[in-house]
């Protein structure tokens, strides 16, 4: 199936709508523009979007652009232009028109600004030329529906074959306290934007705990007191909230209502008791959009795991004496310079679980993106033992687990089937993309 379209539509032949729509900027087009308000004639390149690419005719001469966008992918996309406007977000299958006026000759970015889209690669440079070169300019006269199947087969078996592709940098490192006279545990960290490896050659700048995605993992026991020395090296300021982790007000984080701002290039001291057991994350809190998906994020526990020993669910006795032989903290992000990601790293990049058969883990998820992810793993059941760092008093086994922005869900697994056995969020965008599997997946190894 194809669609036609001529080189140049003069404006008063299309009956549509210009979705235009704006972010506030002084610099972008606001609103409903009818192309038949366009005069004279416009060149019209064809730009489709997918999973996650945008493809089209990319050069092409000056003169008034307006561009025909269609989503062609499995997933809702708009098209932006650098600074200037945005399509309407467009379903499967759905198009419109999106009037970008007279460019000067040069080179433009666009992207889809939907949350992960443009960090996964779906940004491209668009070239206006001269019109005196505007034989090196292509402009499609129609569209075709057919992928290229052969690219596709080969690109989605190489991406699989790269696991598990070797990165610098590794998030979760356990920070270990100075402990003071009086028995607090004190723990520094410092805030910065770092230089952060997602995924094989694509370095981003992180804004990072001690230089890490997620930042260092925090422990302590019930009844610790806790000191948390806080150094801002970011061009922002910044401060710190303790997600799930009970706090006096003065602690929760929250500037400039529970403390103030703590500028760039200035510190802090946050300190309170570790009054119960918890399964928390820390994060910023001012301008959190932005802070938190480009990395600063970690997880803080107290105490211990809840496991409901003895305990009979379904047709399965948990053991008395059951040993947790892996503790795995499972840190979700979709957005940001990290975009989706399992702790701080894109498949194939992501860590691989290499445990032995019979072995009890348990996995909290924590989510720390803006978009709700279902975590499967492949064949073992999970039994979801605590919800928020709260032990449930019916514990439920689950085949995929629904984790929305802010939560963590605890689920103890028995690894009691060799083999390798993939592990990934259920929405297929995030794991999948036209060139192969990337994002939100690991792979869980029995053996």
């Amino acid at each position: 199936m194809s669609r036609s379209h001529r080189f140049r539509v003069a404006s008063s032949l299309l009956a549509v709508v210009l979705l235009v729509t704006s972010c506030a900027k002084d610099d972008e087009l606001a609103g409903e523009v009818a192309l038949a308000d366009v005069a004279g004639d416009a060149i019209v390149p064809l730009i489709d979007l997918s999973e996650f690419a945008i493809r089209g005719d990319l050069v092409v001469p000056e003169g008034r652009l307006v561009l025909d966008v269609l989503n062609t992918g499995a997933a809702p996309h708009n098209l932006r232009l650098a600074g200037g406007p945005i399509t309407s977000d467009l379903s499967t299958g759905e198009g419109t028109f999106l009037d970008i006026g007279e460019l000067s000759p040069g080179t433009y970015e666009l992207f889809c600004e939907i949350a992960g889209h443009r960090e996964s690669g779906m940004t491209t440079i668009f070239e206006v030329v001269p019109a005196a070169e505007a034989d090196s300019a292509t402009i499609s006269t129609e569209r075709s529906d057919e992928p290229d199947w052969a690219h596709l087969d080969a690109a989605m078996i190489n991406s699989i074959k790269a696991f598990p592709a070797e990165t610098e940098g590794l998030g979760n490192v356990a920070l270990e306290p100075n402990i003071l006279p009086d028995g607090t545990k004190e723990f520094d960290l410092t805030v910065a934007i770092t230089p952060w490896e997602v995924e094989p050659g694509r370095i981003v700048d992180a804004w990072t705990y001690n230089g890490m995605v997620p930042g260092p993992e925090i422990r302590v026991d019930v009844g610790d007191k806790v000191r948390v020395n806080v150094q801002n090296d970011l061009p922002l300021g910044t401060d710190i909230h303790w997600h799930g982790i009970p706090t006096p007000n003065d602690q929760d984080g929250v500037a400039p209502i529970t403390q103030d701002l703590i500028p760039s290039g200035d510190d802090y001291v946050y300190e309170f008791v570790a009054e119960r057991a918890s399964i928390g994350m820390y994060h910023a809190h001012h301008h959190g959009q932005m802070a938190i998906p480009n990395g600063l994020f970690g997880i803080f526990t107290v105490g211990d795991i809840p496991i409901p020993r003895g305990q009979t669910i379904g047709d399965t006795t948990i053991p008395e004496d059951l040993v947790v032989d892996h503790e795995i903290p499972m840190v979700l992000n979709d957005a940001g310079v990290i975009g989706y990601s399992l702790n701080g790293k894109s498949f194939p990049a992501t860590e691989p679980y290499v445990v032995a058969p019979g072995d009890w883990i348990t996995v909290t998820y924590y989510n720390e993106g803006l978009q709700i992810h279902p975590m499967h793993l492949h064949q073992f059941p999970q039994l979801v033992v605590a919800k928020d760092g709260f032990p449930l008093d019916s514990p439920y086994y689950a085949d995929t687990v629904n984790v929305a922005p802010g939560e963590r869900y605890t689920v103890l697994i028995n690894a009691d089937l060799e083999g390798t056995w993939v592990w990934h969020c259920h929405i297929l965008t995030h794991v999948e993309r036209d060139e192969g599997m990337f994002g939100m997946v690991t792979a869980m190894v029995v053996a």
